[in-house]
């Protein structure tokens, strides 16, 4: 039953993810950096941060038996697990790195993995605090 909420969880969050990115790229003026995956990155780290504070009020451990939960299947590990995506993160900064785009490059890391970490702990903390 787990492989299924997760298998679920990640379907609804990879269609999820696809149609934010192409609604992104339609809406928004092309940029030296990739904005969509930038943008779906940092929501779901947001998302991903109230989960955690409306299911669990803090980030639980994973010793915790965490694995056994289903809304933790469902939605933390299946739907942000394939909503957000490091190999697409990835793939995105070695294609600037090839084209030697080198301040692209580096606004692209930095905005990916200080944006997500910051979304992420405002979303715990800010709805730790109004809940």
């Amino acid at each position: 039953m787990n492989i299924v909420l997760v298998a679920l969880g990640g379907g609804l969050g990879a269609v999820a993810r696809y149609l934010l990115g192409v609604w992104i790229k339609e809406h928004t003026k092309q940029r030296s950096i990739p904005t969509a995956m930038l943008y779906v990155n940092i929501l779901g780290s947001l998302g991903l941060g109230v989960f955690f504070a409306l299911g669990y009020r803090s980030i639980p451990f994973l010793e915790s038996g965490i694995y056994d939960e289903w809304a933790f299947l469902f939605i933390g590990l299946g739907f942000f697990g394939a909503f957000t995506t490091f190999s697409t993160f990835s793939v995105e900064a070695i294609t600037l790195a090839q084209k030697k785009k080198w301040k692209p490059l580096i606004l692209y890391i930095t905005y990916s993995i200080v944006g997500s970490t910051l979304a992420f702990i405002i979303g715990l903390y800010l709805f730790i605090w109004l809940c």
